[in-house]
């Protein structure tokens, strides 16, 4: 497989022959490039898992490298390009879902090579960019549609954006996917999703206390073996803050979505979710320290037979850090109750979760798990993170342990 550099070499001679010889210096894709920006980012993980009914614990040790170039934004046409290469360090003692390494438990960041973004943008309309090519989509809170950052190859999309904000405090966003390049890695069977997808998403934000966004996510995945996982979500978001007193504000959210099957789909399924989640911010309570409290109860509907899916979301920041519901949602459903605190001080953010899982058809108790995180930037572009999870399996599954020792930089 080609190297990142020689990937990325070759689109920029690509990208630049047409002007290969050009005199005028005024040439506009000659400026492009001049008012153009490099960018470099690594990321080392170090990543530990005792996972119960496994002989061995998992000990990955990953480097992620990307290297990027993006033109002047400021022009009607711009573009990125973006390299992304995957390594392991050591021996692999982990499951990396390609490497066979079955007695070992998962940990999804394989070996990879691949151009992460490559796309085109274009502001030549009024109050409206479009983007073509290989990006990142993530809209709301990336509960549906998301590109998972943590793991080490993230999830994009071959598609086609739109952004319009020509009402006032308004955002439309419309976007056609025909291929999502999954954390997998294109050497997985999992590792991408061809689809003929249709994403809707509009918000609104002029009522100030607080910020509705309504939704449509037709998921239609074209391989006759994920047909039967194309579904039609349809849903409304509620988001807010307000003063309640001096450096005191109470936090809201609440959204509701309904499920069905689409497109192919040999299925039935209609299925809901709903969130409700309230909390506290503020800088009063201890002196230069911010906190916040935050308190949720997450509904993800199952029958016994099957459950609402969100295959397309950043998955890993929802009901906890273990991975433990990553797959899918069980059939019996979910019933996510939870408790967070987070503080940052002196640049420091600290995060302390805490969530207890039943199902949401039938008694059964998935279990609980604690959370925690914490973080700090160094010199303006290194970050240094260390986070734990710890899963307690109840009747539905098996205890999970993980550990991750975190250093990215970026320039």
């Amino acid at each position: 497989m080609r190297s990142a550099a020689a990937i990325l070499a070759g689109v920029l001679i690509a990208t630049l022959a047409p002007v290969v010889g050009a005199q005028a210096a005024d040439n506009p894709i000659v400026q492009a490039f001049k008012g153009g920006t490099p960018d470099i980012d690594v990321r080392f993980r170090h990543e530990h898992v005792d996972q119960d009914g496994l002989a061995r614990d998992a000990d990955a040790n990953t480097v992620r490298t990307r290297i990027g170039f993006v033109t002047d934004q400021s022009l009607m046409l711009s573009g990125r390009v973006e390299a992304e290469r995957i390594d392991h360090l050591g021996s692999q003692r982990f499951n990396s879902t390609i490497n066979g390494k079955a007695a070992f438990p998962v940990v999804a960041d394989p070996d990879n090579t691949e151009i992460n973004r490559l796309y085109l943008t274009l502001k030549g309309f009024a109050d409206t960019v479009v983007k073509g090519g290989r990006q990142r989509i993530n809209l709301d809170n990336a509960r549906f549609i998301g590109s998972v950052p943590f793991r080490q190859n993230e999830q994009t999309f071959d598609a086609l954006t739109l952004v319009n904000t020509s009402l006032p405090d308004t955002r439309l966003f419309y976007g056609y996917v025909w291929n999502v390049n999954r954390v997998f890695g294109d050497r997985s069977v999992r590792g991408e999703f061809r689809s003929n997808t249709h994403l809707f998403n509009a918000s609104y934000g002029g009522l100030g206390f607080v910020k509705p966004s309504a939704y449509a996510y037709l998921l239609d995945f074209t391989d006759r073996d994920k047909a039967n996982s194309s579904t039609a979500t349809f849903g409304l978001r509620l988001t807010g803050k307000t003063a309640i007193a001096d450096g005191w504000n109470a936090l809201y959210t609440g959204e509701f979505a309904h499920q069905t099957d689409w497109a192919d789909s040999a299925v039935d399924n209609s299925h809901d979710y709903y969130l409700a989640e309230v909390g506290l911010g503020t800088s009063k309570l201890v002196s230069g320290v911010n906190l916040t409290l935050k308190a949720g109860y997450e509904v993800l509907d199952g029958d016994r037979t099957r459950a609402i899916q969100m295959p397309l979301a950043t998955l890993f920041a929802f009901n906890g850090w273990s991975d433990r519901f990553l797959g899918s949602t069980p059939a019996i459903g979910l019933i996510d109750q939870y408790a967070s605190i987070g503080a940052k001080v002196q640049g420091i953010s600290i995060i302390a979760a805490y969530h207890n899982f039943d199902a949401e058809e039938g008694s059964l108790d998935h279990g609980e798990e604690w959370n925690f995180r914490i973080a700090r930037p160094f010199f303006g572009h290194l970050t240094l993170a260390l986070r734990y999870a710890a899963y307690s399996a109840e009747n539905t599954s098996v205890d999970i342990d993980k550990l991750w020792l975190t250093a990215g930089i970026k320039f």
